[in-house]
Parts: structure tokens; sequence; C-alpha cells
């Protein structure tokens, strides 16, 4: 009994042993698949996603770079520092701010903040054009006012009613420095109306305002 009980541990061990190699084998084999299969699939996924986003921060930034050489529009109009007795006339009337650059400078910043300063770039493109004199300038600057701000396609497109459009396009056929003069009105008006009430109870007015009255009375 002690002899057949040994013989059967030995032929179990045996084939054991046998099997051994070639279920270590197999199971090396498929953990070997597994994980370079895990692993390609990982680095995979990982190497597509952080390509596209990459991809589109670059296309972002090139997109961004792209539009402000393509606007070249300085930050501001070159003007002195505004004085008490000027930033206090801004409050009577809206062609009191419009007619000083430092007016335009303050309201354009408050326009700014509201995502509408294409109204004041366009306003102040159309006063540039009306100093033309030239008529391939006028021209070529009637095309840039159009594409920048008349244009559906442009992200600096104002908001003009169908029947100033019509002027314009019938303008366009001949360009001349009063092309866009309902155009213009229209967006003055509505810097007057929507955005000027708003500009007078604004920070950016209000700190203005009171910086130059502390310095009037350190004075």
């Amino acid at each position: 009994p002690m002899g057949s009980e040994r013989m059967e541990m030995r032929k179990r061990q045996m084939s054991a042993g046998q099997q051994s190699p070639g279920a270590a084998q197999a199971q090396h084999s498929t953990g070997t698949r597994g994980s370079n299969a895990c692993c390609f699939c990982w680095c995979c996924c990982c190497s597509c996603s952080c390509l596209t986003v990459r991809s589109q921060d670059e296309e972002r930034a090139r997109r961004a770079s792209h539009e402000l050489q393509a606007e070249g529009i300085p930050n501001c109009e070159e003007s002195p520092a505004p004085t008490l007795e000027e930033v206090n006339a801004w409050a009577q009337s809206f062609d009191k701010l419009m007619v000083t650059p430092a007016g335009r400078n303050a309201f354009r910043e408050f326009l700014r903040t509201e995502f509408s300063e294409e109204n004041m770039l366009f306003w102040m493109a159309c006063e540039e054009l009306k100093q033309e004199s030239n008529k391939s300038v006028i021209e070529e600057k009637a095309r840039l006012i159009y594409e920048d701000y008349i244009s559906i396609l442009s992200p600096k497109e104002v908001s003009l009613d169908s029947r100033v459009r019509e002027v314009i396009n019938r303008n366009m056929l001949e360009p001349s420095q009063h092309t866009f003069d309902d155009a213009q009105l229209q967006i003055y008006t509505l810097m007057h109306r929507d955005s000027y009430p708003r500009f007078m109870n604004s920070a950016i007015y209000k700190d203005l305002l009171q910086s130059l009255s502390e310095k009037s009375i350190e004075a």
C-alpha cells in the first residue's frame, strides 16, 4: 500500500511537472499578450488624446495670434491724461465724452468689459475714413471696414438693421468717405442709449473721477 501510494504521488508530481511548463508558458504568453494589448491600447489612447489636446491648444494660440496681427489696432488713442473738468463734462452729454481722445479711451475700456468694443472701433474706423482723399486708399479702407465690422462672417460684426445694410451694399459699388455714414450714426446712437448710461455708473468712470478729485484736493 505504501509503495502504491508513493507511486501514485510520483505520477501526480510528474503529471503536474509536465503540465506546469505548458501552463506557465500559456499563462506567460496570455499575460504577455494581455499586458502588451493593454499597454498598447492605453498608450495609443493616451497619445491620441494628448496629441489632440495639444493640437487644439496650439491651434487656438495660432488663431489668437493671427487675429491680433490682423487686427492691427492700437490699444488706445494717444492723449494727455484727462482733467477733473473734462471727466465731469463727460457726465453732461455723450457728445462731450466722445469728442475727446481721453473720453473715448475710457469709454472703450468700459466697452471691452461688456464685449462690445467693436462698436467704438467701427465708429473710429469710419472717422478715419472720412479724413481720406485718395481714391485707392478710400476703397481699401472701405473694404477692410466692411470685412471687419459689416460682414456676417466677422467675429467683430456690429449690429445693424437690414435697411442700413442695404445702403452699405449699394455704397460699396463705389466706396467713398461717406459709405458708412448711416451705419456709423446707428452705432453712435446705440452706444449713446445702451452703453453710455452704464458707463456713467461703472467703476471705471467712478474710480477715475474719485482719483482726480483727490488729486485736486491735495493740490
